[in-house]
């Protein structure tokens, strides 16, 4: 993190606050699962024996993946998240993460809950910083994550076959649903937006549900971009085809009433941000898949099937096709 190490009798100073004061007050803990943490040019990791390095990296950036006056706490609960959402795709388990800030300045309240946020999250999965940078500019935040698995065990996009089952975990397009609200395309309730809202804000990452599915599942990926999108990168990497089934699809109460409206079929086929997870996995681990689903207490809903061929077909209740004009959503496009 450019990085000073922390100093336990460090007192606020009445001057603007440097980098490395920054970093000290807000940033810096012991980190105890590194050989080395914050305080030096890099942080020395060591994976546990049998266990391979599972590294990802996200960017969020004002205006794009988070608007500018989003709440601070939850920001930062959502920045980690994200990552934390790709070591679930994988089936490992979370340890360190790196975080970047471009800051356009320095404003003690919003890093304070910001970073109360952060760690409060760290904290439940067991994640320690280790390092990372911060600079001047428009708000942006980037955090890499390590994770360990298994050398054998990490679930991957290229393992769906030809007959297995493919899989959500929780409910689809709600983050989407409460989006558009926020940006006027329609218009939610109070208690409608109140029941939407966290999946936008506090998504939930489904880390135990990774571990469950080592062994399991043949192919796995996090919905960040939209089910469509994301169940088409295991497809791609798989050299396979999915039929889904459309009357299928877990959604909540609030969505279904837009079911029926191109909106709403976006939200729950298209929409990013649900950072749940989308995998497949051979029939004969359906009963193992809803004890898991019992066990974790997260729904687990069977949608489709891997077929031979190339892309994905939604069907609706009588088993014609859907047309969704919006496969998912593309920074560059």
């Amino acid at each position: 993190m450019g990085i000073a190490t922390l100093n336990p009798s460090y007192k606020p100073m009445t001057d603007p606050m440097t980098e490395f004061e920054l970093i000290r007050r807000y940033f810096t803990r012991a980190t105890p699962g590194a050989l080395l943490g914050v305080g030096d040019d890099a942080a020395l990791l060591q994976a546990c024996e049998g266990n391979v390095l599972a590294v990802s990296t996200d960017m969020l950036v004002s205006g794009t993946h988070f608007l500018p006056d989003a709440d601070p706490f939850m920001l930062g609960h959502k920045t980690l998240a994200v990552n934390l959402s790709d070591m679930a795709a994988m089936g490992a388990a979370p340890r360190w993460a790196t975080l970047a800030i471009a800051l356009p300045e320095v404003d003690e309240a919003w890093l304070e809950r910001f970073s109360a946020g952060f760690f409060a999250l760290a904290d439940r999965y067991g994640v320690e910083l280790v390092g990372g940078d911060t600079t001047r500019g428009p708000l942006n935040l980037c955090v890499t994550i390590f994770g360990e698995v298994p050398e054998r065990q990490a679930l991957r996009r290229n393992g769906a076959q030809i007959g297995d089952e493919i899989w959500v975990s929780g409910t689809l397009g709600n983050a989407a649903l409460a989006l558009a609200h926020l940006q006027g395309q329609i218009m939610l309730s109070a208690d409608e937006f109140a029941a939407c809202a966290p999946a936008l804000h506090l998504p939930q990452p489904r880390v135990a549900l990774g571990l469950a599915l080592r062994g399991i599942a043949s192919s796995a990926i996090d919905i960040s971009d939209g089910l469509l999108a994301d169940l088409g990168h295991i497809l791609e990497a798989s050299q396979v085809a999915a039929q889904l089934d459309f009357a299928s699809l877990p959604v909540s109460p609030v969505l279904r009433r837009f079911m029926q409206q191109t909106l709403g079929r976006q939200c729950a086929l298209s929409g990013g941000d649900d950072y749940e997870l989308c995998f497949t996995a051979p029939e004969m681990h359906h009963a193992g898949i809803m004890s898991v689903s019992e066990r974790l207490g997260l729904p687990l809903t069977r949608i489709g099937k891997i077929v031979a061929g190339r892309g994905c077909i939604v069907h609706d209740a009588s088993g014609n096709p859907i047309n969704v004009e919006a496969g998912g959503y593309d920074h560059f496009r």
